[in-house]
């Protein structure tokens, strides 16, 4: 028994012995001292159970030590949930974790096909952020109203090619980003172009009109890989393509730049094509020509016509795919590009996007994503 109380005295006390049988009033749990349970080989019933022996000093008790041989503290050893031996185990596979782009898929065409991708944040009605005021946001509109009216706001880059700054008011911007932000989300809104033994493009791209291709370089009324129909150009975009270009014609001919007949520089067209491209902060785009239009409209070089919203970028252009003797300029939103006629064939592309450029009223009323929103009209014939 556990604290060896089951010690049997000699004969002489075995009266005295069965009285105090440790098993009949005490079990393994007795929390007797050490010295009670444990009488010494030379003792006697008698000395133990006299009335008349002297007080005896009882320790404080003790809590009985815990033994691996009492029968209550064995403890069954603790099984390992697999071992060497054990049967194997069916393990399912671990799956890759996802990517921003979750439920991207790549096609045969090498652009991915992936959810419609928003250009505009979804501000969340429980987060907080610091906007600026109502009076910040005015401000920065009427200083670009004012940038507009300026002596540099309209540049003759080259012959065909006019830079138009400002030429889109802050409330034009934010109408232009909510409207094509609609079109994005929506059947034929922006993907991830890219070539079918290339890179994907550092890009979103979305198609008016027609869908352009980059693989096939070649138009078309649906997109390949889905199926969808491009969304037609409104007829508020139109306007505003028809408006720039007279605006260059008006600067061409009151400068006294280029040719005589303003409209033989850069020829007047009815776009039926918009590309639009969003760059997040870290896109760019080779140095390339436009030239997948029909042949007639090359020909006739009408030109293309370039919004810019957002970021700033820089912008390099060049009769060459040379990176190094391109000519480099800045574009901000608001800016219109316009190059046709001898510059319609023009190496161009965008170098690098200029973080935390973008106006306030871009940001803060039509929620613009960080990165530049670029729209591209032409005429396909």
């Amino acid at each position: 028994m556990a604290g060896g109380g089951d010690k049997r005295t000699p004969a002489s006390s075995s009266s005295s012995s069965r009285r105090r049988k440790p098993g009949a009033r005490y079990g393994p749990g007795c929390e007797r001292s050490s010295e009670c349970q444990k009488e010494s080989p030379g003792s006697s019933s008698h000395s133990v159970s006299s009335k008349k022996s002297p007080p005896q000093m009882v320790p404080p008790v003790q809590p009985p030590k815990k033994s691996l041989d009492s029968p209550r503290q064995i403890v069954p050893p603790v099984q390992p949930t697999t071992s060497v031996d054990s049967p194997p185990q069916m393990v399912p596979p671990v799956q890759p974790p996802q990517s921003v782009d979750s439920g991207s898929t790549s096609c045969a065409s090498g652009s991915v096909v992936s959810d419609p991708f928003d250009i505009c944040r979804v501000v969340s009605k429980c987060s907080v952020e610091v906007k600026p005021s109502l009076l910040d946001i005015n401000r920065e509109k009427r200083r670009a109203r004012e940038l507009a009216k300026s002596a540099n706001a309209l540049q003759h880059l080259r012959p065909g090619m006019v830079l138009l700054k400002n030429f889109l008011k802050p409330d034009d911007q934010v109408k232009i980003i909510k409207q094509c932000r609609e079109f994005g989300i929506g059947t034929g809104g922006f993907y991830q172009p890219g070539y079918r033994d290339g890179p994907k493009l550092s890009l979103r791209m979305m198609c008016l009109g027609k869908n352009w291709d980059p693989d096939s370089c070649s138009y078309g009324d649906i997109r390949l890989f889905d199926g969808a129909q491009p969304p037609k150009i409104p007829e508020s975009l139109t306007k505003f393509v028809k408006d720039a270009i007279e605006a260059s014609h008006a600067f061409l001919k009151q400068s006294g730049q280029g040719t005589p007949n303003p409209s033989k520089e850069i020829p007047s067209m009815s776009p039926d094509i918009c590309i639009a491209n969003f760059y997040t902060t870290a896109g760019k785009l080779g140095l390339h020509q436009d030239k997948d239009e029909a042949r007639s409209s090359l020909t006739k070089g009408l030109p293309v016509v370039s919004f810019s919203l957002g970021d700033t970028a820089e912008f390099l252009y060049g009769d060459a795919r040379d990176e190094a003797k391109a000519s480099k300029i800045k574009l901000e939103s608001g800016d219109v590009l316009i190059f046709g006629g001898q510059s319609r064939h023009v190496f161009h592309g965008v170098s690098s996007i200029t973080p935390k450029t973008a106006p306030t009223y871009v940001t803060d009323e039509a929620n613009l994503r960080p990165g530049r929103l670029n729209l591209t009209f032409r005429q396909y014939e």
